[in-house]
């Protein structure tokens, strides 16, 4: 499984490939565990946004890591989302209700802009 990233402002875009199941969870998670450190609202923190446009399959085990980066992150009110969700992934996330736990983007922009700063109306 491989994982790359990207920052854009203050965003941090992880992108896993491949399947997260069984056999490749525990090394997702040893992946994505250093960039949950600065997942943070705060001075120097950054959103977290996972890409999982080339994620075609993960399973509860997978699941279990996203869960568990969700909680080790929100005491620090830390902001993660995932974006571009593949067919079967979405479903997954359906069936699972997952959809509930986390913001789901269409796409990666979508999510980045989610944790950009609206400007106030003027009247």
């Amino acid at each position: 499984m491989l994982l790359s990233h990207q920052r854009i402002d203050d965003t941090v875009v992880l992108a896993p490939a491949g399947r997260i199941d069984h056999q490749s969870a525990e090394e997702f998670r040893d992946a994505v565990t250093p960039w949950l450190v600065g997942c943070h609202n705060g001075a120097n923190g950054h959103a977290l946004v996972f890409d999982l446009s080339t994620v075609d399959y993960i399973s509860s085990a997978g699941l279990r890591v996203l869960m568990l980066a969700s909680k080790q992150t929100k005491p620090a009110g830390g902001r993660l989302a995932v974006a571009a969700l593949q067919p079967v992934v979405s479903e997954i996330f359906k069936i699972s209700r997952f959809d509930l736990v986390f913001a789901i983007h269409p796409t990666v922009d979508a999510a980045v802009a989610s944790f950009t700063p609206q400007p106030a109306p003027t009247r």
